[in-house]
């Protein structure tokens, strides 16, 4: 599959199949995360895998979203610099961290995997679940694991209505 397809067949996976997900699958879509381009190539980041289903639940309930226990995966995606600021002003851990699951979302698809993005979740009860320090703050959550659901019709904005060139306008 080339990147191309996977974009266009990617979509956010809220029902999956009771499948585990297969160990050199997993490995090759943490490591596309893992090769993901940072800034000054930082790399403040850290991947924790979920594949217990009583954390799995436990995360599911912390993120007030039922399918995530279902997932035969959660990824944790852990920033371990929230308070560096780019020179442009941008926090850099969100920005780090989205190119991140960026690539291991499109490695997921080409994996024949699907994933869903998960920002609505209580941070200080996941940062408990997960053990992540005080210091480190979880920017996203990805669910990861076989779908059990089609894609469904995708609307898009007009390349022109999001495109400019030169000047914003």
């Amino acid at each position: 599959m080339d990147v191309y397809e996977a974009l266009r067949t990617r979509f956010s996976v809220r029902a999956y199949k009771d499948s585990p997900v297969e160990a050199d699958k997993l490995r090759r879509v943490l490591d596309a995360g893992r090769i993901a381009p940072s800034g000054r190539n930082s790399q403040s980041w850290k991947f924790v895998v979920v594949q217990d289903a009583e954390l799995r639940g436990a995360l599911a309930k912390a993120a007030e979203q039922p399918f995530l226990a279902k997932a035969p995966v959660i990824i944790g995606i852990v920033g371990l610099t929230p308070e560096d600021v780019m020179f442009c002003g941008v926090p850099a851990d969100p920005m780090n961290c989205a190119i991140a699951i960026d690539h291991m979302t499109l490695a997921a698809v080409a994996e024949g995997l699907g994933t869903c993005w998960i920002g609505h979740f209580d941070q200080d009860t996941c940062c408990e679940l997960l053990g992540v320090p005080p210091t480190a703050k979880i920017v996203e959550m990805l669910a990861l694991g076989y779908p059990d659901a089609e894609m469904p019709e995708k609307s898009r904005k007009a390349f022109e209505k999001v495109v400019c060139f030169e000047q914003f306008g």
